[in-house]
């Protein structure tokens, strides 16, 4: 059978027998140049497309992780000031190789029996320079002590030295600084009793050098929170007693038809004359 196959295949030229001729060279690098350059334009589209999706993710993720981390320090905030009214805030700014940093320490305090202060819980935000790694940058750190625990079951057997120690949240910042409210401008250093509220300012962005020497974001680039210390609190509106002008207008306005009413109402009406009548008298007579 397949020799049968393999006769018929076959061809007859000058007596002789031959195999009917496949692809030329030619062809065939045709043929590999043209898949070349489908497979080099399908691998462009796919490293295009993969290069959006990477950026969108880093956008995406550039964005959730300092709203994580404000969003922790809003808790810890609303957490010490809503259990008690001692609290104490300190706020410093300065510039760590060249890169602004800040410390804020949240504490709370009490009295034992012996009328000695004693600190309850304390809360210590602050960024350093890491010096460490090979990307520029602050790391951010968050320290917990005093008496009360955030977790029972992991902090029952530390001691109070490892209570203490500074946690990195995360690395690579750019720009971080705490501020305190107090009326229409912040203030960048603060201690004592809460202010009225804090703004915290988180960036990765790519920094840039100022005229003075130091290390800045771009505004767009910057994430800002301002986070109101006990949200709780009554808060006490003033009552203005004299109305603006607009408002005295309509109120005059408002009253002057009605003044004209009641005096139509207590005046008596007037009685007609009657002219018809005075003349007949006058006949009569």
């Amino acid at each position: 059978m397949k020799a049968g196959i393999a006769g018929n295949n076959m061809r007859r030229t000058f007596g002789k027998y031959r195999m009917p001729s496949g692809f030329s060279l030619g062809e065939m690098l045709a043929a590999m140049t043209i898949g070349a350059m489908v497979l080099v334009a399908v691998l462009t589209i796919y490293n295009r497309a993969e290069r959006s999706a990477a950026a969108v993710t880093r956008r995406l993720d550039s964005s959730r992780l300092p709203r994580e981390v404000l969003q922790r320090i809003a808790e810890d905030l609303d957490n010490i000031m809503s259990t008690g009214s001692d609290a104490t805030i300190t706020i410093q700014n300065k510039f760590d190789n060249l890169f602004p940093a800040a410390r804020m320490i949240i504490s709370r305090t009490f009295r034992d029996n012996a009328s000695r202060e004693r600190k309850f819980e304390e809360i210590v935000w602050q960024s350093s320079y890491d010096f460490e790694s090979f990307v520029e940058g602050l790391v951010l750190y968050r320290s917990h002590s005093g008496i009360a625990s955030e977790d029972k079951l992991l902090d029952k057997g530390k001691e109070d030295w490892e209570k203490e120690l500074f946690v990195p949240l995360c690395s690579g910042v750019t720009f971080f600084s705490i501020k305190a409210v107090k009326g229409d401008k912040p203030v960048e250093k603060w201690s004592g009793s809460p202010p009225a509220g804090i703004e915290v300012t988180l960036s990765f962005a790519e920094p840039f050098k100022r005229v003075n020497g130091t290390l800045d974001v771009p505004e767009e680039e910057k994430i800002i929170r301002t986070i109101a210390i006990d949200r709780t609190r009554k808060i006490k509106f003033a009552v203005a007693k004299n109305a603006p002008p607009s408002e005295q207008e309509e109120t005059e306005e408002t009253t002057e038809p009605d003044a004209a009413e009641n005096e139509d109402e207590k005046s008596p009406p007037e009685r007609p004359k009657k002219s018809g009548s005075s003349n007949n008298e006058r006949k009569s007579k």
